[in-house]
Protein backbone atom coordinates (compact mmCIF):
# COMPACT_ATOMS: atom_id res chain seq x y z
CA UNK A 1 0.00 0.00 0.00
CA UNK A 2 1.75 3.30 -0.76
CA UNK A 3 2.10 6.10 1.25
CA UNK A 4 -0.53 8.74 1.43
CA UNK A 5 -1.10 12.19 2.79
CA UNK A 6 -1.34 15.88 1.72
CA UNK A 7 0.87 18.74 1.81
CA UNK A 8 0.87 22.65 1.31
CA UNK A 9 3.54 24.14 0.21
CA UNK A 10 3.87 28.00 0.88
CA UNK A 11 7.06 30.29 0.15
CA UNK A 12 5.68 33.44 1.35
CA UNK A 13 8.31 36.70 0.76
CA UNK A 14 8.35 40.25 0.74
CA UNK A 15 7.07 40.48 -2.45
CA UNK A 16 4.85 37.64 -3.17
CA UNK A 17 4.30 34.45 -2.22
CA UNK A 18 3.51 30.72 -3.75
CA UNK A 19 1.83 28.23 -2.54
CA UNK A 20 0.93 24.57 -3.97
CA UNK A 21 -1.44 21.61 -3.16
CA UNK A 22 0.46 18.08 -3.61
CA UNK A 23 -0.01 14.36 -3.05
CA UNK A 24 2.16 11.98 -1.00
CA UNK A 25 3.12 10.27 -4.77
CA UNK A 26 4.65 14.41 -5.35
CA UNK A 27 1.80 14.99 -7.59
CA UNK A 28 0.86 18.53 -8.02
CA UNK A 29 -2.97 19.10 -7.46
CA UNK A 30 -2.90 22.99 -7.38
CA UNK A 31 -1.05 26.16 -7.27
CA UNK A 32 -1.74 29.53 -6.85
CA UNK A 33 -0.16 33.00 -6.06
CA UNK A 34 -0.30 35.78 -4.06
CA UNK A 35 0.71 39.10 -2.49
CA UNK A 36 4.02 39.78 0.13
CA UNK A 37 3.90 38.12 3.20
CA UNK A 38 4.91 41.33 5.48
CA UNK A 39 3.75 40.59 9.55
CA UNK A 40 6.21 43.82 10.84
CA UNK A 41 4.64 46.16 8.78
CA UNK A 42 1.02 45.30 8.79
CA UNK A 43 0.75 42.72 11.87
CA UNK A 44 0.21 39.20 12.16
CA UNK A 45 -3.23 38.68 11.49
CA UNK A 46 -3.50 40.97 8.70
CA UNK A 47 -0.36 39.40 6.98
CA UNK A 48 -2.24 35.97 7.37
CA UNK A 49 -5.59 36.99 5.85
CA UNK A 50 -3.19 38.07 2.89
CA UNK A 51 -1.81 34.33 2.93
CA UNK A 52 -5.07 33.02 3.03
CA UNK A 53 -6.11 33.90 0.11
CA UNK A 54 -3.81 31.72 -2.09
CA UNK A 55 -3.80 28.81 0.34
CA UNK A 56 -7.76 28.82 -0.04
CA UNK A 57 -7.34 28.68 -3.83
CA UNK A 58 -5.09 26.18 -3.89
CA UNK A 59 -6.97 24.01 -1.97
CA UNK A 60 -9.84 24.76 -3.79
CA UNK A 61 -8.35 23.95 -7.08
CA UNK A 62 -7.22 20.82 -5.17
CA UNK A 63 -10.51 19.96 -4.32
CA UNK A 64 -9.81 19.59 -0.32
CA UNK A 65 -10.85 21.34 2.39
CA UNK A 66 -7.76 21.17 4.60
CA UNK A 67 -3.76 18.70 3.64
CA UNK A 68 -2.08 16.52 6.40
CA UNK A 69 0.80 18.83 6.67
CA UNK A 70 1.30 22.59 5.78
CA UNK A 71 5.16 23.49 5.06
CA UNK A 72 5.38 27.15 5.57
CA UNK A 73 8.17 28.52 4.56
CA UNK A 74 7.86 32.67 5.44
CA UNK A 75 9.53 35.83 5.47
CA UNK A 76 10.18 37.98 8.53
CA UNK A 77 10.23 34.42 10.39
CA UNK A 78 13.59 35.33 11.48
CA UNK A 79 13.91 33.91 15.06
CA UNK A 80 12.72 30.60 16.13
CA UNK A 81 10.21 32.57 18.71
CA UNK A 82 8.69 34.29 15.62
CA UNK A 83 8.17 30.60 13.75
CA UNK A 84 6.75 29.48 16.91
CA UNK A 85 4.08 32.46 16.58
CA UNK A 86 3.49 31.96 13.26
CA UNK A 87 2.85 28.27 13.11
CA UNK A 88 0.59 28.84 16.05
CA UNK A 89 -1.25 31.53 13.80
CA UNK A 90 -1.31 29.29 10.68
CA UNK A 91 -2.17 26.22 12.56
CA UNK A 92 -5.40 28.46 13.61
CA UNK A 93 -6.51 28.78 10.18
CA UNK A 94 -7.26 24.88 9.95
CA UNK A 95 -5.38 24.56 6.62
CA UNK A 96 -3.67 21.54 7.80
CA UNK A 97 -3.48 18.27 10.59
CA UNK A 98 0.13 19.49 11.42
CA UNK A 99 2.14 22.82 10.95
CA UNK A 100 5.64 23.36 10.38
CA UNK A 101 6.95 27.11 9.98
CA UNK A 102 10.46 27.76 8.89
CA UNK A 103 12.49 30.84 7.38
CA UNK A 104 11.89 31.04 3.82
CA UNK A 105 16.11 30.96 3.51
CA UNK A 106 15.29 26.85 4.11
CA UNK A 107 12.93 26.75 0.97
CA UNK A 108 16.13 27.73 -1.03
CA UNK A 109 18.14 25.75 0.41
CA UNK A 110 15.79 22.79 -0.27
CA UNK A 111 14.78 23.58 -3.21
CA UNK A 112 18.81 23.33 -4.84
CA UNK A 113 19.98 20.03 -2.86
CA UNK A 114 18.74 16.32 -3.17
CA UNK A 115 18.72 15.85 0.60
CA UNK A 116 17.98 18.16 3.78
CA UNK A 117 22.15 18.52 3.76
CA UNK A 118 23.81 21.60 2.86
CA UNK A 119 23.78 25.68 3.27
CA UNK A 120 22.46 28.20 1.75
CA UNK A 121 22.93 32.30 1.46
CA UNK A 122 20.35 34.03 0.39
CA UNK A 123 21.14 37.77 -0.81
CA UNK A 124 18.19 39.63 -2.58
CA UNK A 125 16.91 42.72 -0.06
CA UNK A 126 18.49 41.62 2.84
CA UNK A 127 21.16 38.45 3.46
CA UNK A 128 20.75 35.42 5.75
CA UNK A 129 22.64 32.38 5.80
CA UNK A 130 20.59 28.68 7.16
CA UNK A 131 22.19 25.18 7.22
CA UNK A 132 21.19 22.10 8.16
CA UNK A 133 21.35 17.94 7.98
CA UNK A 134 19.42 15.08 7.65
CA UNK A 135 19.03 14.46 11.91
CA UNK A 136 16.96 17.28 11.89
CA UNK A 137 20.11 20.01 13.16
CA UNK A 138 20.26 23.23 11.71
CA UNK A 139 22.30 26.59 11.47
CA UNK A 140 20.77 29.97 11.71
CA UNK A 141 21.80 33.68 11.84
CA UNK A 142 19.21 36.01 13.24
CA UNK A 143 19.04 38.30 9.73
CA UNK A 144 18.05 41.41 11.70
CA UNK A 145 20.12 44.12 10.08
CA UNK A 146 22.95 45.88 11.71
CA UNK A 147 21.33 44.98 15.22
CA UNK A 148 22.08 41.40 14.83
CA UNK A 149 25.48 42.07 13.36
CA UNK A 150 24.72 41.50 9.52
CA UNK A 151 26.24 43.63 6.33
CA UNK A 152 25.11 42.96 2.95
CA UNK A 153 22.01 42.52 0.83
CA UNK A 154 21.16 44.65 -2.11
CA UNK A 155 19.19 47.47 0.63
CA UNK A 156 22.69 47.33 2.58
CA UNK A 157 25.02 48.00 -0.32
CA UNK A 158 22.88 50.83 -2.07
CA UNK A 159 22.88 52.47 1.64
CA UNK A 160 26.67 52.27 1.39
CA UNK A 161 27.20 53.37 -2.07
CA UNK A 162 25.17 56.42 -1.21
CA UNK A 163 27.72 56.82 1.61
CA UNK A 164 30.73 57.08 0.17
CA UNK A 165 29.44 59.16 -2.99
CA UNK A 166 28.21 61.45 -0.69
CA UNK A 167 31.77 61.79 1.17
CA UNK A 168 33.49 61.78 -2.16
CA UNK A 169 31.32 64.77 -3.52
CA UNK A 170 32.18 66.95 -0.18
CA UNK A 171 35.86 66.09 0.05
CA UNK A 172 35.49 64.18 3.22
CA UNK A 173 36.08 60.55 1.41
CA UNK A 174 38.02 58.92 -1.28
CA UNK A 175 36.80 59.85 -4.92
CA UNK A 176 34.80 57.44 -6.69
CA UNK A 177 33.17 57.33 -9.71
CA UNK A 178 29.98 56.45 -7.64
CA UNK A 179 29.54 60.39 -6.96
CA UNK A 180 28.29 60.59 -10.74
CA UNK A 181 26.74 57.29 -11.14
CA UNK A 182 23.95 57.06 -8.57
CA UNK A 183 22.61 60.80 -9.18
CA UNK A 184 23.10 60.68 -13.27
CA UNK A 185 20.57 56.99 -12.52
CA UNK A 186 17.95 59.07 -11.45
CA UNK A 187 18.99 62.46 -14.21
CA UNK A 188 20.53 64.43 -11.68
CA UNK A 189 23.63 66.48 -11.67
CA UNK A 190 25.09 65.94 -8.16
CA UNK A 191 24.85 64.12 -4.84
CA UNK A 192 23.94 66.86 -3.42
CA UNK A 193 20.61 67.12 -5.66
CA UNK A 194 20.48 63.24 -4.80
CA UNK A 195 20.42 63.91 -1.33
CA UNK A 196 17.73 66.70 -1.20
CA UNK A 197 15.76 64.50 -3.73
CA UNK A 198 15.53 61.61 -0.99
CA UNK A 199 15.89 63.49 2.18
CA UNK A 200 12.52 65.48 0.75
CA UNK A 201 10.55 63.16 -0.66
CA UNK A 202 10.85 64.00 -4.10
CA UNK A 203 12.17 60.23 -4.40
CA UNK A 204 10.42 57.67 -3.06
CA UNK A 205 12.69 55.77 -0.23
CA UNK A 206 12.20 52.10 -1.87
CA UNK A 207 13.96 53.58 -4.91
CA UNK A 208 17.48 53.23 -3.29
CA UNK A 209 17.29 49.62 -4.13
CA UNK A 210 18.09 51.04 -7.96
CA UNK A 211 21.25 51.92 -6.81
CA UNK A 212 22.20 48.28 -6.32
CA UNK A 213 23.11 47.96 -10.14
CA UNK A 214 24.52 50.77 -10.55
CA UNK A 215 27.10 50.07 -7.97
CA UNK A 216 28.25 46.72 -9.37
CA UNK A 217 28.61 48.05 -13.28
CA UNK A 218 30.52 51.29 -11.55
CA UNK A 219 32.73 48.79 -10.10
CA UNK A 220 32.66 46.69 -12.98
CA UNK A 221 34.01 49.85 -14.88
CA UNK A 222 36.83 49.42 -12.42
CA UNK A 223 36.24 51.68 -9.91
CA UNK A 224 38.25 50.77 -6.88
CA UNK A 225 35.73 52.09 -3.78
CA UNK A 226 32.58 50.25 -5.85
CA UNK A 227 34.93 47.22 -6.14
CA UNK A 228 35.71 47.20 -2.26
CA UNK A 229 31.81 47.07 -1.53
CA UNK A 230 31.60 43.74 -3.91
CA UNK A 231 34.44 42.46 -2.25
CA UNK A 232 33.38 43.07 1.17
CA UNK A 233 30.08 40.84 0.45
CA UNK A 234 31.79 38.41 -1.22
CA UNK A 235 33.58 38.50 1.84
CA UNK A 236 30.65 37.98 4.20
CA UNK A 237 28.94 35.93 2.10
CA UNK A 238 31.83 33.54 2.64
CA UNK A 239 32.04 34.14 6.26
CA UNK A 240 28.28 33.39 7.04
CA UNK A 241 28.64 30.04 4.74
CA UNK A 242 31.70 29.14 6.56
CA UNK A 243 30.66 29.35 10.17
CA UNK A 244 27.18 27.89 9.29
CA UNK A 245 29.14 24.48 7.81
CA UNK A 246 31.63 24.73 10.97
CA UNK A 247 28.40 24.80 13.36
CA UNK A 248 27.06 21.46 11.63
CA UNK A 249 30.23 19.90 11.33
CA UNK A 250 30.16 20.02 8.11
CA UNK A 251 33.68 21.75 6.88
CA UNK A 252 35.40 18.41 6.65
CA UNK A 253 33.53 16.78 3.93
CA UNK A 254 31.88 17.70 0.60
CA UNK A 255 28.73 19.88 1.26
CA UNK A 256 26.71 22.31 -1.20
CA UNK A 257 26.81 25.66 -0.44
CA UNK A 258 23.74 26.98 -2.34
CA UNK A 259 23.73 30.38 -3.60
CA UNK A 260 20.58 32.48 -3.94
CA UNK A 261 18.84 35.94 -4.16
CA UNK A 262 18.92 38.47 -6.60
CA UNK A 263 21.89 40.30 -5.72
CA UNK A 264 24.12 36.50 -6.08
CA UNK A 265 21.62 35.41 -8.98
CA UNK A 266 22.37 38.54 -11.38
CA UNK A 267 25.73 36.88 -12.33
CA UNK A 268 27.74 39.27 -11.40
CA UNK A 269 31.57 38.40 -12.19
CA UNK A 270 33.42 39.83 -9.43
CA UNK A 271 31.13 38.82 -6.77
CA UNK A 272 31.09 35.30 -7.94
CA UNK A 273 34.80 34.72 -8.19
CA UNK A 274 35.13 36.54 -5.14
CA UNK A 275 33.17 34.17 -3.24
CA UNK A 276 34.18 31.25 -4.68
CA UNK A 277 37.81 31.76 -4.46
CA UNK A 278 37.42 32.40 -0.60
CA UNK A 279 35.54 29.28 -0.25
CA UNK A 280 38.04 27.27 -1.91
CA UNK A 281 40.39 29.06 1.01
CA UNK A 282 38.38 28.64 3.92
CA UNK A 283 36.24 25.80 3.22
CA UNK A 284 37.52 23.46 0.42
CA UNK A 285 35.40 20.83 0.25
CA UNK A 286 32.36 23.31 0.51
CA UNK A 287 30.61 22.95 -3.56
CA UNK A 288 28.95 26.31 -4.60
CA UNK A 289 26.30 26.44 -6.56
CA UNK A 290 23.04 28.65 -7.84
CA UNK A 291 19.87 27.81 -6.75
CA UNK A 292 17.51 28.70 -10.02
CA UNK A 293 14.21 26.27 -8.86
CA UNK A 294 11.96 28.36 -7.58
CA UNK A 295 11.98 28.71 -3.17
CA UNK A 296 8.02 26.72 -2.91
CA UNK A 297 9.89 23.69 -4.61
CA UNK A 298 11.93 23.65 -1.58
CA UNK A 299 8.89 24.16 1.11
CA UNK A 300 7.04 20.89 -1.18
CA UNK A 301 9.95 18.34 -0.80
CA UNK A 302 10.15 19.91 2.77
CA UNK A 303 6.78 18.89 3.37
CA UNK A 304 7.01 15.66 1.81
CA UNK A 305 10.41 14.96 3.87
CA UNK A 306 7.75 15.00 6.84
CA UNK A 307 5.33 12.90 5.14
CA UNK A 308 8.30 10.12 4.52
CA UNK A 309 7.68 10.22 0.76
CA UNK A 310 9.73 8.17 -1.49
CA UNK A 311 12.54 9.69 -3.35
CA UNK A 312 10.31 8.97 -6.90
CA UNK A 313 7.81 10.88 -5.10
CA UNK A 314 10.74 13.58 -4.42
CA UNK A 315 11.46 13.58 -8.05
CA UNK A 316 8.46 13.52 -9.48
CA UNK A 317 7.82 16.94 -7.61
CA UNK A 318 11.11 18.59 -8.43
CA UNK A 319 10.08 18.14 -12.17
CA UNK A 320 7.10 20.18 -12.12
CA UNK A 321 9.37 22.91 -11.16
CA UNK A 322 12.58 21.90 -12.97
CA UNK A 323 11.16 20.18 -16.11
CA UNK A 324 15.19 20.43 -17.52
CA UNK A 325 16.61 17.54 -15.36
CA UNK A 326 14.45 15.72 -17.68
Amino acid sequence: MGLTGTVLAVDAGNSKTDVAVLDAAGEVLATARGGGFRPPVVGVERALAALAEPVERALAAAGVASVSHVSACLANADLPVEEEQLAAAVTARAWGASVTVRNDTFAVLRAGVAEPRGVAVVCGAGINCVGMRPDGRTARFPALGRISGDWGGGWGLAEEALWHAARAEDGRGAPTELSRTLPAHFGLPTMGALIESFHLGRLAPARRHELTPVLFATAADGDPVAGSLIDRLAEEVTLMATVALTRLDLLTEPTPVLLGGSVLAAGHPQLDNGIRTRLTAQAPLAKPQLVTAPPVLGAALLGLDHLGATPGALERARLVWEPSRT
